[in-house]
């Protein structure tokens, strides 16, 4: 492929983050800007290759009709860590608070259709940096890590995510699109330490959301 073509590309459907926080103890100071900071450095890397798939422009890619769990079309390659996603989901409901956390559990490679609360009934362990309206939709799950690697949130569509780990937001090192036809809209990936984590969704437009977090080293 020509270098302006995969520039128009990538530019398109990949964007990369990284970024060290400056100050770890400052509340809220790095998490967007991490986003930013890094925005094209990861280009070559595996998230890249899982969101190609346009040819010569990001334009938007004739599907066939999803499958009967509307989980993929029926030719959508999806990668092996991301196999979790064509499995039959199960509903989820979104705990309002940190306490509620149990009730609110993910198991990792597990997909699940998520049930949002609307953002005003939520209580954030940390204040996302893009929160929603009040009219959006919003929620915490709990999981845990079974050891320290690179893990991958996949999400079908487009909200505000952060993993709280030791009570802060983390800074992710990558996010991109899924895999064309795939139904999965956006990923993001961290690097997480083993133990409890919550997963903190914001700013979601509707109360459904499918969701998963997959291991990938």
């Amino acid at each position: 492929m020509a270098g302006g073509r995969y520039v128009a590309i990538m530019g398109a459907v990949l964007v990369s983050v990284s970024g060290a926080v400056a100050q770890q103890g400052a509340a809220g100071t790095d998490h967007a800007a991490g986003h930013s900071m890094a925005e094209h450095s990861m280009s070559g890397q595996a998230i890249g290759a899982q969101a190609r798939g346009a040819e010569g422009q990001a334009a938007a890619v004739d599907c066939p009709a999803p499958s009967a769990d509307q989980s993929a079309a029926p030719s959508a390659s999806l990668p092996p860590e991301l196999a979790g996603w064509r499995g039959k989901p199960v509903v989820v409901r979104a705990a309002p608070s940190q306490a509620k956390l149990p009730a609110a559990g993910l198991t990792i490679g597990h997909r699940i259709d998520a049930a949002l609360l609307p953002t005003p009934k939520v209580e954030f362990p940390v204040r996302p940096d893009k929160p929603g309206g009040s009219v959006s939709k919003s929620g915490l799950f709990g999981f845990d890590v079974p050891e320290d690697g690179l893990y991958r949130v996949a999400l079908g569509s487009g909200p505000w995510v952060d993993v709280i780990e030791d009570g802060r937001a983390l800074v992710s090192v990558a996010h991109g699109h899924g895999p064309d036809c795939s139904g999965i809209r956006k990923m993001v990936d961290y690097e997480l330490k083993a133990g409890p984590h919550i997963l903190q969704i914001s700013g979601n437009g509707d109360a459904a959301l499918a969701l998963m977090v997959v291991k990938l080293r």
